[in-house]
């Protein structure tokens, strides 16, 4: 059989499936000029693992609009659960971590489902090793550019999320850029802007080179100096941010601008510092 036909009858009854659930895809349309703050929930992984309700509340007083998730914990395949435990901490879904095994044969149409429940429309892959493999990274375009197809009728879109790795260089050009040039402008470039800074690139620049495609961004604070006066919280740290969010605003197409705090300051706990890092990114914003 054709993949590509398989996908367009897949597609076909997953708008069935969509008008069934009450999701209209339409309503998921967001100003991209007024980008809303997420948070990737990594940053507080461990706080969800022992407790997940009592996590998302507190990350919902804090002020996050959205979360982005990193597993499900105890709603593992009980997205209407979820939907309305959401719904009741007035979050929203503003995406998720997958592997790209879930672009893949029926495990696609089981992915599309769970998260059209969720109202989730952004599926972005954090990682893969054939994204820097001369010959195997063309592939995994294809994967993503097909995807994208089945995917954007339904108002949702996959997309990937760099570490450091994926400004590795094949010949003249980065496998970050040779990945933008390979796929379509349904394939969200996901940056992860400190990791990006942390590369040697600057952020901004970076969003500007593939106008309209960083729908989906995280602030990360790192310190990439060995600079006393510099913490890894938002606005603290050695990243220049106001350019980086003048650049999503302008040239991203941004709709969320999601915290993912990695590092710790001494005697804070992740939640404390999220928290913090949420504090610099209001006064940036």
């Amino acid at each position: 059989m054709n993949p590509l036909s398989s996908r367009r009858d897949f597609l076909k009854t997953s708008v069935l499936a969509a008008a069934a659930l009450g999701v209209k895809p339409s309503l998921w349309a967001q100003d991209a000029a007024k980008p809303r703050i997420a948070v990737q929930l990594y940053s507080v992984r461990d706080d969800c693992a022992k407790d997940f309700d009592p996590a998302l509340a507190r990350l919902a007083a804090m002020g996050f609009v959205g979360v982005e998730f990193a597993g499900y914990h105890k709603y593992s395949g009980k997205a209407a659960e979820l939907r309305k435990k959401l719904d009741e901490l007035n979050l929203v879904a503003a995406g998720t971590h997958i592997g790209t095994g879930s672009f893949h044969g029926d495990e696609l149409k089981r992915t599309i489902e769970f998260h059209q429940i969720l109202g989730c429309k952004y599926l972005i892959v954090p990682g893969d090793g054939a994204f820097t493999h001369p010959e195997n990274s063309k592939k995994l375009a294809e994967t993503f550019n097909q995807t994208a197809e089945v995917l954007k009728p339904l108002g949702m879109y996959c997309g990937y999320h760099n570490h450091t790795g994926e400004f590795k260089k094949d010949g003249e050009k980065t496998y970050w850029q040779l990945f933008g040039e390979r796929t379509s402008r349904d394939v969200v470039l996901q940056q992860d802007c400190g990791w990006s800074a942390t590369a040697g690139y600057k952020p901004a620049e970076l969003v500007k080179m593939f106008p309209g495609r960083t729908k989906t961004t995280h602030f990360k604070p790192v310190v990439i100096k060995d600079d006393p006066t510099k913490i890894p919280i938002l606005g603290q740290d050695s990243v220049d941010w106001p350019p980086v969010l003048a650049a999503c605003r302008q040239y991203g197409g941004t709709e969320w601008v999601t915290v993912e705090q990695e590092s710790y300051l001494p005697g804070k706990t992740p939640m404390e510092c999220t928290e913090m890092s949420l504090a610099g990114l209001k006064k940036i914003w």
